[in-house]
């Protein structure tokens, strides 16, 4: 597959006059996960009003996917039934996103080819992941995509380009492009903007120009042109890409080119914005003996420290030293008992911590952001949970659909 043929226009899906966008739009899914407070909040500020989150399954609930993943599939066909949602032409969207700690992220949301991505480590595809995938996470995202009409996607791509030639270059045009919404987020996520840029702009054969075989061998001593890599949602992106796999061995060959569901909406930025802030992933484990459980961890080699202050200098790098901890922690939970979560944030972890007489938060340093390409077109994928982009109110929220069925069979 061309580089220029990765990135497409989409049609996308969304709210009608009158619905209220401030309760509309929600968070990823995947965040908060150990703050049920949170998703009370939402949920109460919601109300009755139409909403994305009831068509997604954050994760804080996933013990409870058969009963909310077939009612976020048939919430999903009502809206579109009720006309809660409308389809726009075929476009690109430019995203403007201000939060509490960033005062603007360019991003530009688009349809993905989901044959140009591919998840296992060592791939040298167009589109790859950055981190391991954590392969239990993927059926329970399926059960509500193998049965729903449409996406709603948190995903976020990076790309590498110091010069800022394709988002920066929209953005400084953004007033010839109409303005589709304008609006505060609900809990804190800050305010966005969306500027609509028609399908006949060369939006990717823009992007294309980056993967020359002679700027790659530069950059990473390899030729195979490396485009966009996962940089939010890395498991939304697998679990279109397994059901896709899926799918496209019920369609013939002319279907299969053209497929709504070949294609994944992603939200694409450039690595080097200056809203994107490369977080590191902590671990929170509960149910332990907290002398016990840290005493072991600082017998390793890893590198961390201790949300309560300990430092830990350790003498591997910071991809080894979150594998080494990885490993350490599922092998004394496996014989001791207890539970891991990954939490974004010091202060989250800290509460955490300071709630829980028998738990501990594991700290590690942050990537720099400069580093992920090269890294990722060496060395392969980096161990699952290695940073994040930003704090959780700064991810993506849920505001932009697309359809992965044809209308005519819903």
């Amino acid at each position: 597959m061309e580089a220029a043929e990765v990135l497409r226009a989409a049609k996308f899906l969304l709210p009608g006059k009158g619905v209220d966008l401030g309760a509309w739009a929600v968070v990823a899914c995947d965040q908060f996960t150990s703050e049920e407070k949170y998703w009370k909040e939402l949920d109460a500020f919601v109300g009755e009003k139409p909403s994305s989150l009831r068509v997604i399954l954050p994760e804080i609930y996933l013990s409870r996917k058969a009963e909310l993943a077939p009612k976020a599939a048939e919430q999903m066909k009502t809206y579109l039934k009720e006309g809660v949602l409308g389809e726009s032409a075929a476009g690109y969207i430019l995203t403007v996103r201000a939060t509490p700690y960033s005062p603007r992220r360019i991003g530009l949301t688009a349809a993905v080819d989901l044959e140009a991505y591919d998840y296992s480590p060592g791939s040298r595809a167009l589109v790859r992941a950055t981190e391991g995938t954590i392969a239990e996470r993927i059926p329970p995202r399926l059960e509500i995509r193998r049965d729903a009409p449409a996406e709603f996607s948190h995903i976020m791509l990076l790309y590498d380009d110091e010069s800022r030639s394709v988002n920066e270059k929209l953005y400084a045009a953004r007033a010839q492009y109409q303005k589709i919404y304008d609006f505060d987020l609900n809990m804190g996520g800050g305010h966005l903007e969306g500027y609509f840029i028609p399908e006949n702009e060369n939006i990717p054969q823009m992007f294309a120009s980056l993967v020359s075989p002679e700027r790659m061998e530069k950059k990473y001593g390899d030729k195979a042109p490396f485009l966009f890599a996962a940089g939010d949602g890395n498991h939304s992106l697998a679990t279109a890409k397994e059901h896709w796999n899926a799918l496209k061995k019920t369609l013939g060959e002319e279907e299969r080119k053209t497929h709504p569901a070949r294609f994944c909406l992603a939200e694409i930025v450039n690595v080097y914005d200056e809203g994107i802030r490369f977080e590191p992933i902590f671990r929170f484990v509960s149910g332990v003996d907290k002398a016990d459980f840290e005493n072991g961890l600082k017998k390793t080699d890893a590198a961390f420290s201790l949300i309560e202050g300990e430092t830990h200098a350790g003498k591997l790098s910071l991809p080894e030293s979150i594998a080494k901890a990885d490993e350490y922690i599922a092998d004394y939970l496996a014989k001791k008992g207890g539970s891991v979560d990954y939490v974004h944030g010091e202060e989250n972890l800290r509460a955490l911590v300071a709630a829980n007489a028998r738990s501990s938060g594991v700290c590690f340093a942050p990537l720099k952001k400069g580093e992920l390409f090269a890294y990722v077109a060496k060395k392969g994928v980096l161990p699952k949970k290695t940073f994040s982009m930003g704090e959780g109110v700064e991810k993506r929220y849920y505001l932009e659909g697309k359809r992965i069925t044809y209308a005519e069979k819903e």
